[in-house]
């Protein structure tokens, strides 16, 4: 589900954006703003995902969340305009804000401890496993574009009968009790954290594929092989579990944050170098799924009663950051050219090293340590 939602329904738009922009006639500031739209309907769509599993448990909402990424791709499918491309993109953004909460809390209630931990990581990875399909998929089908977003969607809606039955849980055992603490020792940092680490990995997200297949001239055949590295690399960010455990969460949350950032620059520099390509794409990859990874643990560890609403407090945030960064940096490619631009939003993205991660805490049912 978390592949379906994150590496189709939110991030493949990004791997189309050269042939979208031909079929609709699109400036970069336009793809940007509705690539924008995408993270702003997920930050909408991550609240409501998070109040409802807390209320009424897993399972439900994450068939909720794979039914509306399978509406939403197929109206980009089906889009004669590029409004109504705007509004699948849209939507199908929200599946991704739906599906966090509900996954996150049933692995929690399921899978106690480190071994919660590590399980929360490769979940998460799903977004690899993704994206790591879509690319296959797009350079097969990029001069059908129509026909690969109708793929996508038949996955997600084979993929949510299979939730259906195999995703179960409760909901939030203090839901009933008296209100608990929405703002927690440790909040400042995860918001912050999340923000930046939202605003740093945009313009690759939304534009990276682009900048190869333009700067650098690269082929569609390419540009194609390198999204799928980034998925494929993607995947490794599962370990990211297991990388905490090793060194501390301090120090993983710094290498992984310079490294997402030091792929952008790279990228950003040698958009026409095979090599510098595919390095930085697998560099980015494996680094943006391990810093996810590590905020959905973070933010279970400032709030270890409520996970759905931690998990929904940190990623509303990633996506916040990355609603404000999309229309930003298409506005700065018009304008100064994606060198620049790239190298602008890297320097914001390793900032996020500067914050402390929470350590493992114990906390009462109400909150309080």
């Amino acid at each position: 589900m978390i592949g379906c939602c994150y590496g189709f329904a939110r991030f493949a738009y990004g791997l189309f954006t050269p042939v979208l922009t031909t079929e609709f006639g699109l400036t970069s500031t336009t793809v940007g703003g509705i690539a924008a739209g995408s993270y702003v309907g997920y930050c909408a769509a991550i609240i409501v995902g998070a109040i409802v599993t807390s209320r009424i448990g897993p399972r439900s909402v994450a068939i909720g969340a794979g039914t509306i990424a399978t509406l939403g791709m197929t109206l980009v499918a089906l889009a004669p305009s590029a409004w109504v491309l705007a509004l699948g993109v849209l939507i199908a953004g929200t599946s991704t804000g739906i599906a966090s909460p509900p996954l996150a809390a049933a692995v929690s209630q399921r899978i106690p401890g480190a071994a919660g931990d590590r399980a929360q990581t490769i979940v998460n990875a799903g977004t690899g496993i993704g994206v790591l399909v879509s690319g296959p998929i797009a350079f097969a089908l990029f001069d059908h574009w129509r026909v690969a977003w109708g793929v996508y969607a038949v996955l997600a809606a084979a993929t949510t009968v299979w939730v259906a039955s195999s995703v179960n849980g409760t909901p939030d055992p203090t839901n009933h009790r008296a209100p608990t603490r929405r703002w927690r020792d440790g909040s400042a940092g995860l918001v912050a954290a999340s923000l930046l680490t939202g605003v740093g990995s945009i313009a690759v997200w939304s534009f990276g594929r682009d900048l190869i297949s333009t700067a650098g001239s690269a082929s569609v055949a390419v540009a194609s092989i390198a999204w799928t590295v980034l998925g494929a690399a993607g995947i490794a960010g599962a370990l990211g579990g297991d990388l905490m455990q090793r060194i501390g969460t301090r120090r993983a949350w710094m290498i992984t944050t310079v490294a997402m950032s030091a792929a952008t620059a790279v990228l950003a520099l040698a958009p026409w170098s095979l090599v510098a390509i595919m390095l930085a794409v697998s560099v980015f990859g494996a680094a943006y799924i391990g810093l996810t990874g590590l905020l959905l643990v973070w933010s279970t560890r400032v709030y270890p009663d409520k996970p759905s609403l931690g998990v929904g407090l940190s990623f509303f945030m990633v996506a916040f950051g990355q609603a404000l960064g999309a229309p930003t940096a298409g506005v700065l490619i018009d304008a100064r050219g994606a060198t620049t631009t790239f190298i602008l939003f890297a320097m914001v993205g390793v900032t996020a090293a500067a914050v402390r991660p929470a350590a493992a805490r114990v906390h009462s049912i109400d909150g309080q340590r």
